[in-house]
């Protein structure tokens, strides 16, 4: 589920955006590995967090038993309206515009497909949850399967020398370390969706072991995927070539097994999608039972199929929001203003740690490795991020976070009295 839900289409589509940030092969090898250890390290915080409360809700759970409901309410907030459906909508956009590739499609038919496998994931995971989670496993299963077939080809065919990177030209000049920041924000949101397994610990066995070894595990199998497929790209393909191209996997590809090459991309995206979104349609439901037993949503929201054992309501109702995102091409906007904010509750997720180290009788079953310092690096990544997107687009960020702090005067209003 961990590898699953973070290999989407960003890996396959978008690397560019890294590689214009930088100069040399060898720093955006750098930047890809970087980001995957910082991606660990928020993996292990969230461990050490999912062993101290092996609870089904997640970094919802977290936040609201280390600081406050108000703290957990805004972050389910924020999933619902925007976060977690925005991302369900955007990566069927991507699902339907590739396969438009093999089945023509107007723009409204693009809406329609996306539509569809909003629809179909989520009578998947209507049905069960452990129908759901084989399906994710067949999909992620043959999704790193191709990735290393076509990292296997790339790296035995001729290509660019690509070598591990040196300090010396690792490092940069003082004007582009701006740059090099910039880099690894966009490293970073490839590596997202880290998290969401911690959203089905109550449906978990041995959550305690079995969620921060998933984490540690799936976070490890992702970044090998990564780094690889980025020394692909950057062997089989000029420098230029990989800051400009819009398709660098098709490029890729179209190196690797000719001309035939966007077919072989179009149906991995389809694939990597499909994984990824297998995974989010599963776990987002969890959060909102989640709160609606605790009074901070719906109480209808909680109810639990009977046959299936699901949580169907909130099921139903995220893919029809999802839906209707995706029908309105609404996510573009809300998603790109919004998701920034994720990180702001992240870095709270952390610095929950240190809260939580000093409360009498908290014995997690796992201990973040290289405590206090890697999760002060982390909260430091993640405040940069925010940071970042103010700096480029104040108004912009400005108006996402109002989205989420709008939730603040409806929990007082509704449930702080509860």
């Amino acid at each position: 589920m961990v590898a699953g839900t973070i290999i989407g289409a960003s890996i396959f589509v978008q690397p560019s955006e890294i590689a214009r940030h930088l100069e040399t092969p060898r720093q955006i090898m750098f930047v890809w590995a970087a980001c995957g250890v910082l991606t660990l390290g928020g993996a292990m915080v969230c461990a050490e967090m999912a062993s101290a409360f092996p609870q089904t809700g997640g970094v919802y759970v977290f936040l609201r038993d280390t600081f406050s409901p108000l703290a957990g309410f805004l972050w389910g907030w924020a999933m619902f309206w925007s976060m977690h459906t925005g991302i369900i909508a955007a990566i069927a956009m991507v699902f339907a515009r590739y396969a438009a590739f093999f089945i023509p499609a107007g723009d409204r038919g693009v809406r329609l497909i996306a539509v569809a496998v909003i629809v179909a994931l989520s009578a998947l995971n209507y049905l069960g949850v452990r129908l759901g989670s084989r399906v994710q496993t067949i999909l992620t299963g043959a999704k790193v399967t191709a990735i290393v077939i076509l990292v296997t080809i790339g790296l035995l065919i001729p290509g660019h020398s690509v070598v591990a990177p040196a300090v010396s030209e690792v490092s940069m000049p003082a004007g582009s370390v701006r740059q090099f920041l910039l880099a690894r924000v966009s490293g970073l949101f490839a590596y997202g969706g880290w998290h969401m397994v911690t959203y089905t610990s109550g449906e978990t066995r041995m959550p305690t072991t079995v969620i921060p070894a998933a984490l540690v595990a799936g976070v490890a199998i992702v970044t090998a995927c990564y780094v690889a497929l980025n020394l692909v790209y950057l062997r089989l393909l000029p420098l230029d070539a990989v800051r400009t191209s819009t398709r660098i996997a098709a490029d890729a590809a179209d190196a690797v097994v000719g001309r035939g090459g966007s077919a072989v991309l179009a149906a991995l995206v389809m694939l990597s999608s499909a994984g990824a979104l297998t995974g989010i349609i599963l776990t987002g439901p969890r959060v909102y039972y989640s709160m609606a037993q605790d009074g901070l949503a719906p109480q209808w929201l909680r109810y639990i199929h009977p046959v299936h054992h699901t949580p169907s309501h909130a099921i139903v109702v995220q893919a029809m929001w999802a839906s209707a995102l995706a029908t309105t091409g609404a996510y573009r906007e809300v998603f790109t203003r919004v998701i920034y904010t994720e990180w702001l509750f992240f870095a709270l997720m952390a610095a929950g740690l240190f809260v939580l180290r000093r409360r009498p009788g908290y014995n997690p079953e796992y201990r973040t490795w290289g405590y206090p310092f890697v999760p002060l690096a982390f909260i430091v990544v993640s405040l940069a991020i925010v940071i970042n997107q103010f700096a480029g687009e104040p108004l912009e960020a400005a108006a996402g976070l109002g989205l989420v702090v709008i939730g603040a005067p409806v929990y007082y209003w509704r449930y702080a009295n509860r």
